[in-house]
């Protein structure tokens, strides 16, 4: 047998395996711009103002907890009718002596292993019973914009059980955080739009998240796994019929990582969630798969994506392998798939975001990619322990657009 055909036989499966990757991608990025979000508009009276808390699960977040409450209680929302419940994780005295003066709810927590889904669980069973008709979840960093409670109630207005906010950059002040932010969009475009486009459920994205709160209580209290509560969650409230709405307009400023450490600490975390989540819940999204419930299935399916920078790398490197060695099914079946890949990317990615960006920013780009790699290495480690993102290590810049 020649190395050639050694080569093929093993190259064909994995190449197979690549175009479902890209196809994938490319198909919901081309449906995002033709479908519409959950969106009910903004000057529509509603129903009744529901009575909404916003949960903050924050772990030694005293840099930005002051000014994301601030912040967050400035909403075109009855004041009677929303409250902000603070998880206070090792917070330092003071930073608890200065929120217990301001109107809000403040529950502190101390667990061996600090988790966010130990302290949202906490919060949840802190509540009364009927005390909330809507649960949303907020991280430490995290600013509503002022009308993003009023989007979500007409939401629930509409019957919605479950929706996903816009999660959008609060600062691009850095190259990393610019980048950060790209990312966050084109996951808005693909896996929010892009599946609601198709018909499908929008994915959870672990902030700017409002539930109907025993549907939320149920799916918390059977998550399985270290980190991911967001993709268990959302299995669960699939696999029990309820869909996840999308809503483009109802924005929530995040603070993007802004550095190559913190970047490397937080996509090992994430993507140590996904192996873990796929292990667990694969033989659910099958059974889910043959039963007809295509969103449940879909919800575990996508995770079987790889990250989209280490898809653009495997994908670069084969083909520029491919040439360099002559072997013309490598360079040839990675080529197309690598302009297919980059081709849904770069649609995915709003206009200001490409305006921010310099050729200093691409620089960086390179050692987003070697973090990403090397993250790989660390995912034993990632999931066995709580690797905490740190916020507020400068000051984050204007909203991001």
């Amino acid at each position: 047998m020649t190395f050639e055909t050694f080569f093929s036989i093993v190259f064909f499966p994995v190449a197979i395996y690549l175009m479902a990757n890209v196809l994938y991608l490319c198909g919901n990025a081309v449906a995002g711009w033709f479908g519409d979000s959950d969106d009910v508009p903004a000057q529509q009276k509603p129903s009744l103002y529901r009575k909404i808390v916003v949960l903050i699960p924050a772990y030694k977040e005293d840099k930005v907890i002051l000014d994301s409450v601030a912040a967050n209680l400035n909403q075109q929302y009855p004041a009677d009718r929303f409250d902000l419940l603070v998880i206070a994780d090792s917070f330092k005295p003071e930073t608890l002596q200065t929120l217990r003066t301001q109107p809000v709810r403040v529950l502190e927590v101390s667990f061996e292993q600090s988790t966010v889904q130990k302290s949202i669980n906490a919060a949840l069973a802190s509540l009364g019973e009927n005390e909330y008709d809507i649960v949303v979840i907020s991280d430490a960093d995290n600013h509503m914009a002022p009308d993003f409670l009023h989007r979500v109630n007409l939401a629930f207005d509409a019957g919605w059980r479950a929706v996903q906010g816009h999660r959008v950059a609060k600062n691009t002040n850095t190259s990393v955080a610019i980048f950060d932010a790209m990312n966050e969009e084109v996951s808005n475009h693909i896996y929010r739009m892009g599946q609601r486009a198709l018909g499908l459920s929008a994915q959870l994205i672990g902030s700017g998240m409002a539930f109907e709160p025993e549907a939320m209580k149920r799916g918390m209290s059977q998550l399985k796994t270290m980190g991911g509560y967001d993709k268990e969650l959302e299995i669960s409230l699939l696999s029990e019929g309820i869909h996840i709405g999308y809503l483009e307009d109802a924005y929530i400023y995040d603070e993007k990582v802004q550095n190559l450490e913190v970047f490397e600490r937080q996509r090992t975390r994430w993507i140590a969630a996904q192996v873990h989540f796929v292990k667990t819940y694969f033989s659910l999204g099958m059974r889910e798969l043959f039963r007809g419930n295509y969103h449940a299935a879909n919800a575990v399916l996508k995770f079987l994506i790889i990250p989209r920078t280490l898809l653009l790398a495997l994908l670069f490197t084969s083909c520029l392998l491919g040439i360099v060695t002559g072997f013309k099914p490598l360079w040839s079946w990675t080529g197309w798939m690598l302009g297919v890949l980059v081709f849904a990317m770069v649609i995915s990615i709003p206009g200001y975001l490409w305006k921010k960006l310099s050729i200093q920013d691409l620089a960086t780009f390179p050692k987003l990619v070697f973090r990403m790699i090397r993250s790989l290495l660390k995912l034993k480690t990632a999931g066995k322990s709580f690797l905490h993102t740190p916020h507020g290590e400068t000051k984050p810049d204007a909203t991001g657009q």
